[in-house]
């Protein structure tokens, strides 16, 4: 075992230091290591040993604009303070020719993404679905549309009465071009009981990013941290998708995303460390070793500390955005969008190369 003099204050990392220059798979136990670690420096040199043999200088982001069509939902999660009842006076929907006029007002921005998510709306019947990815391709016929989380997927085909199969291929012929990340939350059974027990379970999560990888369709994944969760649970979420990526390899970029918990029935929970915003990326860096991507969404963690994540481990820092509403209305301060020459800015003050790209990674410029 080598042991690299002033890399490390903490003497667990050493064998995990010497797995990963030979480029061997981290196990349980390496995971549990580096979220109990405090050498938060040390963990980042490991994880931008392996971001730089990835990625070398390169850092990516996108120009986007998401679109949160409605945020009527059925769950009820104890974590969300976007979801509301239809009764609720914050609740609200979208008709089709809204969410239209929101694509026409920024045709002359060069856009390659849009993404669009909402809640698991009650009443909304399956042809809106379909009428608004095919609307939207009328309107920007060369978008990528990124758009409803497996969660969604699974709702749309019980509306549809339809398989999760034919759903997504339905979809996809209407226009989608790959899945977000989001509703995975962490996969612990023992989570799910408590904080959202009628939400698609994690073997159905699971099962709909597969189908979805089988068909062509790319998606990202995503763990909901800085709750109750455990560290082990953590870990085996991370496992989890990992053995999954094995199977399907359809994973285009993993997120860490970091609790809100203004406004939701969690509110008693403290906001989530920049400590712990960038354990978790640089630890998602080293287990997920056959995710080809780490994406820190500043919206979430603020875009001083995914400046910083690009030296642990992360090569993504997403997009422009404007307008992102489910962690604004769970008391997120940051903006609501950033501009090319910010993202440019950042990326460049963290001594990185700064590449647009399009969803599925092609360089833009």
């Amino acid at each position: 075992m080598n042991q690299p003099n002033g890399l490390f204050t903490d003497q667990k990392l050493f064998p995990i230091y010497d797995k990963v220059r030979a480029q061997e798979r981290l196990d349980l136990d390496d995971g549990l290591a580096l979220y109990q670690t405090s050498d938060l420096l040390g963990l980042g040199h490991l994880a931008n040993l392996v971001r730089e043999r990835l990625h070398g200088s390169r850092a990516y982001y996108i120009y986007n604009q998401h679109i949160n069509y409605s945020n009527i939902c059925i769950n009820g999660c104890r974590f969300c303070a976007f979801g509301k009842t239809r009764q609720d006076p914050q609740a609200y929907e979208m008709s089709l020719e809204e969410i239209f006029a929101k694509v026409r007002e920024r045709l002359a921005e060069p856009i390659t993404e849009l993404h669009i998510v909402g809640g698991l709306h009650p009443d909304l019947p399956f042809s809106y679905y379909v009428e608004m990815l095919k609307g939207i391709k009328a309107i920007r016929p060369q978008v990528h549309i990124q758009a409803f989380t497996a969660v969604e997927i699974a709702h749309l085909a019980h509306i549809a009465q339809m398989s999760v199969i034919d759903t997504l291929e339905t979809l996809k012929e209407a226009g989608l071009g790959s899945l977000p990340g989001g509703g995975a939350e962490v996969f612990s059974p023992r989570i799910r009981q408590a904080l959202c027990p009628r939400k698609l379970p994690p073997e159905g999560w699971l099962e709909v990013a597969q189908t979805a990888h089988r068909l062509g369709l790319k998606s990202n994944a995503t763990m909901l941290y800085g709750h109750i969760e455990t560290m082990a649970e953590r870990v085996e979420h991370l496992l989890r998708l990992r053995a999954a990526q094995d199977e399907t390899d359809g994973f285009l970029a993993f997120i860490p995303l970091a609790f809100h918990p203004r406004n939701t029935k969690l509110e008693h929970l403290n906001d989530t460390t920049g400590f712990d915003d960038l354990k978790n990326l640089a630890v998602a860096r080293l287990l997920l070793d056959n995710f080809p991507h780490i994406k820190a969404f500043w919206i979430m963690i603020g875009p001083k500390i995914a400046q910083l994540s690009l030296s642990f481990g992360v090569n993504d820092i997403d997009g422009t955005v404007m307008e992102e509403r489910i962690t604004h209305m769970a008391g997120a301060q940051t903006a609501q969008a950033l501009t090319r020459a910010e993202l440019l800015h950042l990326i460049r003050e963290a001594g990185r190369e700064p590449l647009e790209r399009d969803t599925l990674y092609n360089v833009v410029s």
